[in-house]
């Protein structure tokens, strides 16, 4: 008789890679949220190039087309001031994220090897 164990030899392969593939889900995420973010800032300057335009063809006088774009850039400024909060929480998010993906990643590891060699020992 043969002890090859097919279930068995799978579950121990998705134990292993486990860890590996909610790494892989959270840098997914990740990214997805930074693609998102990137769209936003993007847009946010779209927006502001177009209302230069327009203040820059509906101006009557200098004076009148100065004050647009002074207006125009500090809703800009605060617009990305809200930006780098939002860069700021994303990061921290992710950083945190990471962390306890890889602290619970070793943590299982520790367990597991140590349930391996008590088996070998016993």
């Amino acid at each position: 008789m043969s002890d090859f164990d097919p279930k068995s030899i799978f579950e121990a392969y998705r134990n292993a890679f486990a860890p590996m593939l909610k790494v892989q889900k959270e840098g997914v995420s990740t990214l997805d949220r930074m693609g998102r973010y990137n769209y936003a800032v993007a847009g946010d300057f779209l927006e502001w190039s177009l209302a230069q335009a327009k203040a820059a063809t509906e101006s009557q006088s200098p004076s009148e087309f100065v004050t647009k774009q002074v207006d125009l850039t500090t809703a800009l400024s605060e617009k990305l001031k809200s930006r780098v909060q939002e860069f700021v929480t994303l990061a921290t998010d992710t950083q945190t994220r990471a962390q306890s993906t890889f602290t619970e990643a070793v943590n299982e590891a520790t367990v597991k090897l140590g349930d391996a060699s008590k088996r070998k020992i016993g």
